[in-house]
């Protein structure tokens, strides 16, 4: 079935995909709206039509993240729009994918047949300035000379401490994140490293994943698990539309984005 744009109606935009004539999706939209392509040349806006103000709710997210899902099962490149992006009509999107038409084919060939998945990498330790000072002699020596003796450490001497810590972290998570890529890499077509969410992170990772060799992928984030030893815990996620291989600088004017919340 295909759908006849309104051009009057504010539009949702969820992805940009390979043309599809104007298709309907299979996925229901935000409020349950019917999901639909609006087509210029060889790419197609994934949108759905809105009738009030776009907030991060968690069943806005959720559906969403449900029409990307949707996509990814049945498109072979999907390039996913950050939640709250509203288009004022159907002609505006017209013009963005006119204007934008060969970085979207660019990007488009980037993600063809990829997904992506991602990697965290933990310390699984009770305390990790413990950890550190247990397995660093230099974090050692400087915490028992500046809180192993009766004088009350100054200020100064626990910030001289806490700058040791926080580079011999940096040193570490850099170490491990070579190891893991050195690991992961030929079974992926892009990695990034992403920043860590938290003090017991050691390994932060998205991978570009090629569809057919994600059996592969998973393997070797294993492979990777046993050159660590009981201190460190793996958790791998995915597949997901690839995020964190979108790479656009667009011309989206007159598109409305109101909130940037990612999935």
């Amino acid at each position: 079935m295909i759908r006849q744009a309104s051009t009057k109606e504010k539009l949702y935009l969820y992805a940009i995909v390979p043309a599809s004539d104007g298709r309907i999706c299979g996925a229901s939209g935000l409020d349950g709206s019917t999901v639909y392509s609006i087509t210029s040349g060889r790419v197609s806006a994934i949108v759905s039509e809105l009738s009030e103000t776009i907030r991060p709710e968690r069943r806005h997210l959720a559906a969403h993240q449900g029409v990307l899902k949707h996509l990814m099962a049945g498109a072979t490149a999907v390039l996913p729009v950050t939640f709250g992006v509203v288009a004022q009509n159907a002609e505006a999107i017209h013009r963005i994918l006119s204007r934008n038409q060969q970085a979207l084919l660019g990007q488009l060939r980037r993600v063809d047949d990829r997904v992506e998945m991602g990697l965290r990498v933990t310390w699984d330790v009770p305390n990790i300035f413990e950890y550190f000072v247990t397995t660093r002699p230099e974090l050692r020596a400087a915490r028992d000379r500046f809180f192993g003796g009766r004088r009350e450490p100054s200020q100064d001497d626990k910030v001289e401490v806490g700058r040791l810590f926080d580079r011999l972290l940096t040193e570490e998570r850099e170490a491990r994140t070579e190891r893991v890529e050195e690991i992961l890499s030929p079974h992926c077509a892009e990695i990034k490293s992403t920043k860590p969410r938290n003090e017991r992170e050691a390994v932060s990772l998205v991978c570009l994943v090629p569809r057919g060799r994600q059996a592969e992928f998973e393997a070797a984030v294993f492979e990777a698990a046993t050159s660590f030893d009981d201190n460190y815990a793996f958790d791998y996620n995915g597949p997901w539309a690839p995020y964190n291989f979108v790479d656009l600088a667009l011309d989206l004017q007159p598109v409305r984005t109101p909130l940037h919340a990612r999935m």
